[in-house]
């Protein structure tokens, strides 16, 4: 399991020590959502914010695209630091030309699909990403509860990865918390994006307790 700590739940007053305290106690990346009040109703942050933690830290950042027509930005969030970027099926004019100006910008390359888009979507574009998300909450607003309906997409989604032999992470976004982790993980799950239950309380035990997952695997 990999751990990706949201960093839209931290705190923005100390957010370079915040991530250097997951990175340390060790999550392997920071996921940042960036939303634009019009594919998702809120607007986050974007690319002066990513700048300018770039610097704070070598972890990889795991970047969310909840854009409209995200090609348009696909190099200038390469050139600031993302190591891999995930844009949404649902907000893309050719998905296929966007997942190549990704792998083309030299950044690996994140599929997702929102709570009410079927998995099969995913399928015919397996092939070109290294990891598919599956939003387990509407995109758009940190601390909702997990829509319990999405674990049977992870399910049927690790199913098909493991029958065609394919080699792709399946994230999880949205109302992970330390008592539904074990169920996400079962469903197939290899990715986890945290929010609230990194950064609220204390973060290096927070991220501990994640990483204990992945070694009782």
């Amino acid at each position: 399991m990999k751990l990706s700590p949201s960093i839209l739940a931290a705190d923005f007053c100390v957010l370079g020590s915040q991530i250097e305290e997951a990175a340390s106690n060790g999550a392997d990346y920071i996921h940042v959502d960036v939303m634009d009040g019009l594919f998702v109703p809120s607007i986050s942050f974007g690319m002066p914010v990513i700048s300018t933690i770039r610097k704070a830290t070598d972890i990889p950042f795991d970047v969310h695209l909840m854009i409209e027509d995200p090609i348009r930005y696909i190099d200038e969030f390469a050139r600031i630091g993302a190591d891999l970027i995930t844009v949404h099926i649902e907000a893309c004019k050719d998905v296929k030309e966007t997942l190549k100006a990704i792998k083309n910008a030299g950044c690996k390359v994140g599929l997702s699909i929102k709570p009410g888009t079927p998995t099969e979507e995913l399928f015919p574009y397996l092939n070109d990403i290294d990891m598919a998300l599956i939003m387990t909450v509407e995109p758009g607003f940190g601390g909702q509860k997990l829509i319990e309906a999405t674990l049977d997409k992870v399910s049927k989604l690790r199913k098909y990865i493991t029958d065609n032999g394919l080699c792709v992470d399946i994230e999880v976004d949205g109302g992970i918390t330390k008592e539904n982790i074990d169920r996400i993980l079962e469903a197939g799950a290899n990715v986890v994006v945290a929010g609230s239950a990194i950064f609220k309380g204390d973060i290096g035990d927070n991220v501990k307790f994640f990483k204990l997952k992945d070694k009782n695997l």
